[in-house]
C-alpha cells in the first residue's frame, strides 16, 4: 500500500509529461485525478493503522544494493508508525489542494503539473522511508522539482530565491550524509529500525559531532534562528501552490527528521543537548514573531510567521517527553494545514488585487466575504484559537514542556501573543474598515476549485479542534516509542 503511495504521483508526473502537446490542457485533470488517488491511499493508511501494535506497518521491504564484502546493504524499505502516517495524510491532502488551486496555469502546464507530482513523491520518500540512503536519496530528489517549480513559474527575484533554498538545503545535507554514513558504519547497517533498536555507542568520529552534523540539515528544512533565511525568499517568489507545498509539507520534513532520526538513534546526544534546543527554539519563536510583526509583504509576514510557529515543534522535541514529542508531532501537521490554508488566501487575494503589499488594502470584505472569511479562520487558528487546530497544538506542547524548560515555555507563550497582534492587525488593514473605490470590481472566490481547497483545509481545522482525538490517538502511538527511547538513555 505505501509503494503505491509513493508511486502513484511519479507515475502521474510521467503521464502528464508524455501528453502530446495539443492535449496539454488535460495535464490538470490527469494531476488531479492521481493526486486524488493518492490521497484516498494515504486516508486507507490512515484508517487502517493499527494504533495498538508496536513497530512499523504497511512495511514492504527489499535488498537494493548488497555493499559485497563490507557486511551491510542498502535497503528499498517502506513503514509507517503513527507519526509518518498523520504526515502521509497531511501530504496527500496538500497535494490535491496544491494542484485545485494551480487550476489555471497556463505556462507550460505538463512541467508545472508533472513538477508537483515529482514532489509529492520525493517528499512521501522522506516519510515513509526506514533506510538511511534512501531517506537521503528522497531528501535530495525534493530539491529538483522544488527548485524549477520556483525559478520558473515564480515572481520577483525567482532565480535567487530558488537557488538560496536549494544552496541552504545542499548544504545542510551534506553533514547530513556524513552523519548517517558515519552512524551506518559504526553500526554495520542503514536500517532505522534496527539503529533505534540497537543505538550505535562510537564511531570514528564524537557521537555529538555526529549528531549536530544531522540535526543541522533538520534544522534547516525546520527553519530555526538563525539558518531561516532562505524561507522568507522562497514563499514571497513562489507560485501559491508552491509555498503551500512549501509550508505545509517540506518544512516538516526537518521536524520529522528529528523526530524520526536525530532522537531515537542518538538518544544520549539529544539529552545532553536538549537546553540548547530549547534555548534555540525560544528565540526562533520570539525572533520570527517580532520580525513578522514588521512585514508590509502578505506572503513575507505568513513566511516569517512559519519560523516563529515551527519554534514550537523545536520546544516539543527538547523537552524529550511523551507528551512534548506529541505536541511537536500535532504541531507540525496543524501547522501544514493552517499555513497552509492562509498561503491559498494570499494566492486568491494577490489573483485579484495583483498586490501583496498590506497598505495597499483595506475593505476587501466588502468585495469578498467569502475570502475574508475564511481568512479570518486560518488567521484565528494560526493565532491558537480555542476550537481550532492550532490550539490544540500548542498547549499540548505547552504542557509538556513547562517542566523541563519553563523559561523557554514562557516565551513559547508570549510568542502566541505576538502572534494575535500580527494576525489581527493583518486581518483588520486588509480585509476590514470602509469598502474603497480602488477595489470595486474585485470578485468573491466563486470557482469550485477555490472553494473545494478552502473548504477542505477548513474542515481539517475545525475537525482536529473540536475533536483532537482524530489525530492525538494516532500521533501518541508513534511518539511512544521514542520518549520510551530518549527517556532511558
Amino acid at each position: 500500500m505505501l509503494t503505491v503511495f509513493l508511486f502513484l504521483p511519479a507515475a502521474g508526473a510521467l503521464m502528464v509529461a508524455l501528453l502530446p502537446r495539443e492535449r496539454s490542457h488535460e495535464a490538470k485533470w490527469v494531476a488531479l485525478a492521481f493526486s486524488a488517488l493518492a490521497f484516498l491511499t494515504s486516508i486507507a493508511v490512515f484508517l487502517r493503522f493499527d494504533r495498538d501494535a508496536v513497530g512499523y506497518q504497511f512495511v514492504d521491504r527489499f535488498e537494493w544494493i548488497r555493499a559485497g564484502t563490507a557486511g551491510f546493504s542498502i535497503q528499498y524499505v517502506v513503514g509507517v508508525d503513527g507519526l509518518s502516517a498523520a504526515l502521509v495524510l497531511l501530504l496527500g491532502l496538500l497535494t490535491v489542494v496544491s494542484v485545485l488551486i494551480s487550476w489555471n496555469i497556463e505556462a507550460r502546464t505538463k512541467e508545472y503539473f508533472a513538477y508537483l507530482l515529482l514532489l509529492e513523491t520525493a517528499v512521501a520518500g522522506v516519510f515513509v522511508s526506514l533506510d538511511l540512503i534512501q531517506f537521503f536519496l528522497f531528501w535530495e530528489l525534493e530539491l529538483v522539482p522544488m527548485y524549477l517549480l520556483i525559478s520558473i513559474w515564480g515572481s520577483g527575484r525567482k532565480e535567487y530565491s530558488a537557488m538560496k533554498f536549494l544552496l541552504y538545503t545542499l548544504a545542510g545535507s551534506a553533514f547530513m550524509l556524513v552523519g548517517f554514513l558515519m552512524l551506518g558504519f559504526a553500526a554495520g547497517t542503514f536500517d532505522i529500525a534496527a539503529l533505534t533498536a540497537q543505538p550505535p555507542t562510537e564511531a570514528l568520529v564524537p557521537l555529538s559531532l555526529i549528531f549536530w552534523a544531522i540535526m543541522l540539515a533538520f534544522l534547516v528544512k525546520l527553519p530555526v534562528f538563525p539558518v531561516h533565511t532562505w524561507l522568507p525568499d522562497a514563499h514571497t517568489d513562489a507560485p501559491t501552490a508552491v509555498s503551500v507545498m512549501l509550508a505545509g509539507v517540506l518544512l516538516k520534513m526537518g521536524g520529522y527528521g528529528i523526530l524520526r532520526i536525530a532522537l531515537p538513534i542518538l538518544p544520549n546526544e539529544a539529552r545532553d543537548f536538549r537546553v540548547a534546543l530549547a534555548a534555540l527554539a525560544a528565540v526562533s519563536v520570539i525572533y520570527g514573531a517580532i520580525v513578522t510583526l514588521q512585514q508590509k509583504d502578505l506572503k513575507r509576514l505568513i513566511a516569517y510567521s512559519s519560523v516563529s510557529h515551527m519554534g514550537y515543534v523545536l520546544l516539543g522535541v527538547s523537552a524529550m517527553g511523551a507528551l512534548g514529542l506529541s505536541g511537536a508531532a500535532l504541531q507540525m501537521f496543524t501547522h501544514g494545514a493552517i499555513t497552509g490554508l492562509l498561503f491559498v488566501m494570499v494566492g486568491l487575494v494577490y489573483d485579484r488585487t495583483h498586490t501583496r503589499e498590506i497598505s495597499e488594502m483595506s475593505g476587501l470584505i466588502h468585495r469578498m466575504p467569502l475570502i475574508g472569511t475564511v481568512m479570518l479562520v486560518a488567521g484565528l487558528a494560526s493565532l491558537g484559537l480555542p476550537g481550532m487546530a492550532g490550539f490544540v497544538a500548542e498547549l499540548t506542547t505547552f504542557l509538556g514542556t513547562l517542566e523541563a524548560h519553563p523559561a523557554a515555555t514562557i516565551a513559547g507563550i508570549f510568542g502566541v501573543v505576538l502572534s494575535a497582534g500580527y494576525i489581527l492587525w493583518m486581518v483588520e488593514r486588509v480585509f476590514h474598515g470602509p469598502p474603497t473605490e480602488r477595489w470595486a470590481g474585485l470578485t468573491d472566490a466563486t470557482a469550485w476549485w477555490e472553494r473545494t481547497a478552502m473548504a477542505a483545509l477548513v474542515l481539517v481545522i475545525l475537525a482536529v479542534g473540536i475533536y483532537p482525538a482524530l489525530l492525538t490517538e494516532t500521533i501518541a502511538a508513534g511518539v511512544a516509542p521514542i520518549a520510551q527511547i530518549v527517556g532511558a538513555a
